[in-house]
């Protein structure tokens, strides 16, 4: 009797064994980078204590999880230079030697952009713009300091950050009052003389809004008029639950892709709070006063908006995969939820859920779902 329950037993293992689902497997068999390997890279920003190895289990998440890094601050101009003659290469090192040993791409963010630079480099000390000239010489310079240093060891830069508008028109940036597009095309000819090996991008969010979407392609296609290289476009993915529609999303790719520039998907998260300003971008200057109607998740995601959360990342990941002849990376802007720049913004205290692992780095459903639909599929 015993034998013919064992041998029943056995019969049933083998018969059902392989419809058992995915997700029961042990999760260090499965991640991100090693499912969407054959379509593109998967990376995250990392901030400067993830740098630092300061948490056992975020330093296993950026190993095990990820191709590639971007630096999400450290290599700004105000913390790589924060003086004219003071460069501050101590972090960036210490990120260069981690995705060494990871074997991981490493992302350069950004060389030039409007914000968080110094004001040295715009101003005079009286408040007044500086002249041209001396705001090149100080782009030339800064590129090939910080570019220079990591010659051949980064595999792209986002050379220019932000620079148009949504409705077309350029960036009324310091930058852009100074010197007109001259910044654009300067950045790009000196990060291409330093670093002829690295890619080079334009990045920018709400790409997939047309005006905005034909203006950073014109601009592309400009520099390269010029004689310069420019190898791709970044999308920055600054997205919510019902926002931008997939289509706008697929338009975009599409278009980039068919001006010859290949897809980076820069900058991915998902607001799952309320949107009551109906802000689509990522402007750090959109600031207001938090209050209940803004922050209405304090202390946990509803299973509600959780289970919208995992629909939203599936259908985007489908996209993303439909296209990957066109997208060289995707890359989460943050690690976990705890970490996530939209905690506090655009209102301070808020409590926001956009990433794949919460506040104590364990995977959320999102991260199941994508996992298990892409692992059947």
């Amino acid at each position: 009797m015993r034998f013919k329950l064992i041998l029943f037993i056995t019969i049933l293992l083998f018969v059902f064994c392989p419809f058992i689902s995915i997700s029961s497997r042990p999760e260090n068999k499965v991640n991100l980078k090693e499912i969407f390997s054959s379509k593109f890279k998967i990376g995250a920003a990392i901030n400067l204590d993830q740098i630092k190895k300061k948490n056992e289990k975020e330093t296993k998440l950026i190993k095990t999880q990820f191709s590639s890094i971007t630096a999400e601050n450290i290599m700004k101009w105000e913390e790589i230079h924060p003086k004219p003659e003071r460069y501050n290469f101590k972090n960036s090192d210490l990120l260069l030697e981690l995705i060494t040993s990871n074997s991981q791409d490493l992302i350069g963010h950004t060389l030039v952009w409007h914000n968080q630079i110094p004001q040295w480099v715009t101003k005079n000390k009286d408040g007044s713009l500086v002249n041209k000239s001396l705001l090149l010489d100080r782009i030339e310079g800064h590129i090939r300091k910080v570019a220079g240093r990591y010659s051949g060891k980064v595999k792209g830069w986002d050379v220019i950050n932000e620079a148009v508008m949504e409705d077309g028109s350029f960036r009324n940036s310091d930058l852009y009052k100074i010197s007109g597009e001259e910044f654009i095309y300067k950045s790009f000819e000196i990060a291409n003389k330093i670093d002829p090996n690295a890619e080079l991008y334009y990045n920018d969010y709400s790409m997939y809004k047309p005006k905005k979407c034909d203006a950073a392609i014109a601009l592309a296609k400009k520099i390269s008029s010029k004689g310069l290289r420019i190898d791709g476009i970044g999308m920055q993915a600054h997205w919510g639950l019902d926002y931008p529609t997939i289509n706008e999303i697929e338009k975009s790719i599409i278009k980039i892709n068919k001006a010859g520039f290949q897809v980076h998907i820069t900058e991915l998260d998902i607001d799952v709070l309320p949107n009551l300003y109906e802000i689509e971008g990522a402007d750090l200057s959109d600031n207001f006063k938090s209050n209940d109607e803004l922050n209405p998740y304090k202390t946990e995601l509803p299973d509600s908006i959780s289970n919208l959360l995992s629909e939203r990342y599936v259908e985007i990941f489908k996209l993303f995969s439909k296209h990957s002849d066109k997208i060289d990376r995707v890359t989460f802007w943050g690690l976990s939820d705890g970490h996530s720049w939209k905690n506090d913004w655009p209102a301070k205290g808020r409590t926001n859920y956009p990433l794949l692992f919460d506040r104590d780095n364990k995977p959320k459903k999102a991260y199941h779902s994508i996992v298990n639909y892409f692992s059947e599929n």
